[in-house]
């Protein structure tokens, strides 16, 4: 073995690779590991060891889906509404924010939990917020991404008014008379978005500055690895312009957009495919196309098998609807498919999960079995079609801030029935049928993309910042093991890269965290105030507390 650039030494280092399991010592060069135990530990000397001081150290951690863009945005241009805020004190923000903003410039940030959409649903409300914004045009986002909460100069910027009609795939809200009351549902935010984006001056480089913003605070909670789940092509320029330069910290697998009702990303589909190889870097793998299928059930816009519970606008016999038909999505997966290209496909209800495992079943069966499929939220399925997740070897992407008790899940339990809504993510059932279980946090829709609150909840099914008390159908809880091979093993795998990541085996990227405590052996309750203490990505130090 040539002498190595770093030997990590003096502590527990766990590869998660079968055979070699804890090793004493790992030794690094170029960026890979290169030697394990006593082998690595003769290679060291004064120069190049890093002594753990008795800590524990993994490989880095991968988070299969969020919004990585999005959010460094929202943190550097936008206003953050803390989690849990009321009506009141999103006011008192908004107006703070207009007190110093001038006449014309935009209000935008999030996000609103959607157990507060009843609250915000009234022309009383949009009155208030007018009011706290002094003329301002404002964007709320809500806690799903996919719904928006606007004022009437918003609104009127973007033509959304008495007259005009519902978008494809949207609801403006109204009250009796038809004036719109701010509440925007699906491809209904758009409008404004669109608007906004055509309206707001942006610097050049912003989504550079997003993503680099966005990935040092995800290297801050370990994670070397990420799937971006709906990218934007300026998004994918800027990863790779970052790549280039030997700035960007993490390997990110980018899902190219294919149709949109929540962002407002130009182009879609085709536009954006033919983009990927130029796009294409060392650490940057623009391989996945991203679908959405349905909306969220917070706001009946997700298709379910059976009714929601009756209201007033949709009556007793609504069971939502998909964004497009069996023949569509077929079409989509079947083309992508010849081209080696993967999907991420967005499905939060049962029907639109059959829609997508039947789809599927036909690229299955027209002999593409190398594509990769992600069942992205999936926590609603009907018990007959878990096991072809297995069968059409289809990954369950999952998100545990969206189900274990939160305001996302309180939301469900309002517009579905008890029986229903009390049976979401079955995940111990899905790993015993012998489906793949990967783990995202979907941030910005939670508030922080930390792993070891969504392993906690994995392994408990409650919530780990004790806000919202009980657990949800405990019986579906998952080991420990499981749960950080989720986060792990498993999502290195799903995204196409399991020969580089996710372990810490010969040749594999020398990508690891040292953590305050040893994850396998402390009390399960101190899981979610396990601290990331460095991390280290290709052999170099990103992140140091």
């Amino acid at each position: 073995m040539k002498k190595p650039d770093l030997v990590i030494l003096n502590g527990t280092i766990e590869t998660l690779v079968p055979g070699i399991g804890q090793v004493e010592a790992l030794a690094i060069r170029d960026g890979r590991v290169v030697g394990h135990g006593r082998q690595a530990a003769a290679a060291a000397d004064r120069s190049n060891v890093l002594d753990l001081g008795g800590s524990f150290a993994m490989p880095g951690l991968i988070d299969i889906h969020n919004h990585h863009g999005l959010a460094g945005f929202s943190e550097l241009f936008e206003i953050t509404l803390p989690r849990g805020s009321s009506l009141n004190q999103i006011l008192a923000l908004i107006a703070d924010r207009a007190s110093t903003a001038g006449p014309d410039d935009w209000i935008v940030g999030g996000c609103w939990e959607s157990n507060l959409m009843p609250s915000l649903d009234s022309t009383a409300s949009l009155r208030l917020l007018d009011e706290a914004s002094r003329g301002r045009p404002v964007l709320l986002r809500d806690d799903t991404l996919h719904n928006r909460w606007a004022n009437s100069r918003a609104m009127r910027l973007a033509g959304i008014d008495q007259y005009s009609r519902d978008p494809v795939g949207g609801v403006v809200r109204r009250n009796d008379t038809g004036d719109p009351n701010g509440v925007l549902l699906e491809s209904a935010g758009l409008l404004v978005e669109r608007s906004m984006t055509r309206l707001r001056t942006q610097a050049n480089d912003a989504n550079k500055q997003a993503s680099r913003h966005a990935i040092q605070t995800l290297n801050s909670f370990g994670i070397t690895a990420f799937q971006d789940a709906a990218t934007s092509l300026a998004q994918m320029q800027a990863l790779k312009e970052l790549d280039d330069a030997g700035e960007l910290d993490a390997w990110v697998v980018s899902s190219m957009l294919c149709n949109d009702f929540i962002f407002g990303h130009e182009p879609l589909g085709e536009g954006i495919i033919r983009e990927r190889h130029a796009t294409a870097s060392e650490h940057h793998r623009p391989t996945f196309i991203k679908l959405f299928l349905d909306g969220v059930p917070a706001s009946r816009t997700a298709a379910f098998l059976e009714p929601y519970l009756p209201d007033r606008v949709h009556g007793s016999c609504f069971c939502g609807q998909t964004t497009m038909d069996g023949p569509e999505l077929e079409a989509w997966l079947l083309s992508t498919a010849g081209r080696g290209i993967s999907a991420k496909v967005h499905c939060t209800g049962d029907a639109t999960v059959r829609m997508f495992l039947d789809a599927v079943e036909k690229v299955r069966g027209a002999g593409h079995h190398d594509v990769i499929y992600h069942l992205a939220h999936g926590q609603l399925i009907d018990h007959e079609d878990i096991p072809r997740l297995a069968e059409l070897r289809v990954v369950a992407d999952a998100s545990p801030p969206l189900w274990y008790p939160t305001a996302i899940s309180e939301a469900t339990n309002e517009v579905l029935p008890n029986n229903r809504a009390m049976f979401m993510a079955p995940n111990r059932t899905i790993l015993d049928s012998g489906a793949v279980l990967t783990g995202g946090s979907d941030w910005p829709v939670c508030d922080e993309p930390n792993v070891w609150n969504a392993v906690y909840g994995l392994i408990t099914r409650r919530d780990p910042k004790k806000l919202i008390d009980g657990e949800l159908w405990a019986e579906q809880a998952i080991t420990r093991a499981e749960a950080v091979a989720a986060y792990t093993t498993a999502s290195a795998d799903a995204m196409g890269l399991g020969d580089l990541i996710g372990r810490l085996g010969t040749d594999y990227s020398a990508d690891f965290i040292v953590m305050s405590d040893d994850p396998f052996m402390i009390d399960v309750e101190k899981l979610p105030q396990v601290e990331i203490m460095q991390t280290w990505f290709n052999g170099r130090l990103v992140f140091e507390r």
